[in-house]
Parts: C-alpha cells; structure tokens; sequence
C-alpha cells in the first residue's frame, strides 16, 4: 500500500514503498543535494493513526560550507552518499524565498516543484490515516 504527502495544498501520490526524494541546488555552494525521505507509522500509530517522516540517505555532489558529508559517507555515482541518523519528524517546512538557485524537486510517483518563486513556506507532512 502506497501513502499520500500534503504538500501545502496539494495531495501528493508516493510510489509503492512509502518513499519520496527531495532536490535542490545548494544557495551558497551551487551544488546539488538529494535526500531520500520515508512515510513510517509512529510508536503510537495503533492509538492514534500518526505517521512520521524518516530521512534513509542524503546526498551532495560536492563538498563545501554547509554540504559536508555525514559519517560513514561514501563515494558514489558523483555523489557523497550517507545514512543519517536522525529521528523521525512529524513534518517538513521547505522555504520558499525564490531567491535560491533552485526550486525544491519533489519526486514520489511523480516530480513536481515547489517553492521555486517567493511565497509562504510549505509544509510537508503524511496524509492523514494514509
């Protein structure tokens, strides 16, 4: 069973596997960055129906302020790929300054972008009971 994703007013479809990715172009370095996120249910999901999101792998293309490979990275494919190890959050909130070389790439059974032009900060979250 696949989940859903609210991205500000938007309902966004994930692939079987409750996965999605974000891109983006780093502000300052100009590289990209990947992270690979995941719909989870959380410890009291029986009682309550809450679903968190977990972060399984980010990537960067290079290396530079801010974009240091975590622990444990790895060379591969042109990209520094690493686990990090972080609890699971309720939401994401993405900023939307439009100033940024690029737009938030959201894949999960299909891409869209989000945040490319200046606006309100979109929150992320699981679709309710998804």
């Amino acid at each position: 069973m696949s989940s859903c994703l609210l991205a500000g007013a938007m309902v966004l479809s994930l692939a079987a596997g409750d996965r999605f990715s974000l891109e983006w172009t780093h502000s300052v370095e100009k590289q990209a960055w990947r992270e690979t996120w995941e719909v989870i249910p959380s410890k009291t999901m029986e009682a309550t129906g809450d679903r968190r999101l977990h972060l399984v792998e980010a990537a960067v293309k290079g290396s530079g302020a801010g974009m240091e490979p975590g622990e444990g990275g790895h060379f591969e494919d042109g990209w520094w790929v690493w686990a990090p190890d972080l609890p699971p959050v309720r939401a994401l909130t993405l900023a939307a300054s439009g100033e940024t070389p690029s737009a938030w790439t959201l894949c999960g059974a299909e891409c869209v972008e989000l945040g490319g032009t200046s606006g309100a900060p979109i929150h992320l979250a699981p679709c309710d009971g998804s």
